[in-house]
């Protein structure tokens, strides 16, 4: 899979804007200020395909990056105190009315700070997911602003606050030295032609540890 072809499609901010898909897609959740733009460049070894915004919570499209074989969809970042409760209702109805469609899903990469335990809205995502059958991952961004001792302990009491939901993959990885990008690269492509053998949705892997 080249992962360095790839274009910005689109953005939407309603879901029933959202055309239906022709392609397996690759979906990127978590709060604001998290690093998920970053992470999409870095996965794409681009600079600013996924605008970093300046100001958390500012995103609040739905996004799709095209590859030849996939498309990346950036939902908009949750969490954020200073929006609105309108603004977060409208955020919600948009990502609930996506996950609601006929859509191939492919995999899902749910994003968390290594350096802080899960939030509430995290865990919410995580339990959807997991309760749905989606397949996902669980990608640990900034792990180089832990020392190696830190970042072991982190994962440790990560997998007991996660211990209910059987099998999540968990992996750290850096947008700023690249660590951890390319076995989440390889779980991308896996998931892909994974799912082009198959038509009923499952989870993948019965692990409990991506690294």
């Amino acid at each position: 899979m080249n992962f360095n072809i790839a274009e910005f499609q689109a953005s939407y901010g309603q879901s029933d804007q959202i055309p239906q898909s022709t392609l397996p897609e690759i979906v990127f959740s978590g709060k604001s200020n998290v690093g998920k733009s970053s992470l999409i460049n870095k996965i794409l070894n681009r600079k600013s395909i996924a605008r970093v915004s300046a100001k958390p919570g500012k995103t609040a499209t739905i996004n799709f990056f095209k590859l030849k074989e996939a498309y990346f969809v950036d939902l908009p970042g949750y969490g954020y105190a200073k929006v609105s409760h309108d603004e977060k209702k409208r955020w919600a109805e948009l990502v609930e009315g996506y996950f609601a469609q006929n859509r191939n899903i492919s995999l899902v990469i749910q994003i968390c700070d290594i350096r802080h335990s899960p939030t509430a809205d995290d865990l919410s995502m995580i339990n959807f997911l997991y309760e749905n059958n989606y397949h996902f991952i669980i990608a640990l961004t900034k792990m180089d602003k832990l020392k190696n001792s830190q970042r072991q302990r982190k994962i440790e009491k990560l997998k007991e606050e996660l211990f209910e939901y059987e099998g999540i993959l968990l992996y750290p990885c850096s947008s700023n030295d690249g660590k951890g990008i390319e076995e989440i690269k390889k779980n991308i492509e896996d998931s892909i032609v994974y799912d082009r053998g198959v038509s009923e949705k499952k989870r993948l892997y019965k692990i409990t540890e991506g690294v």
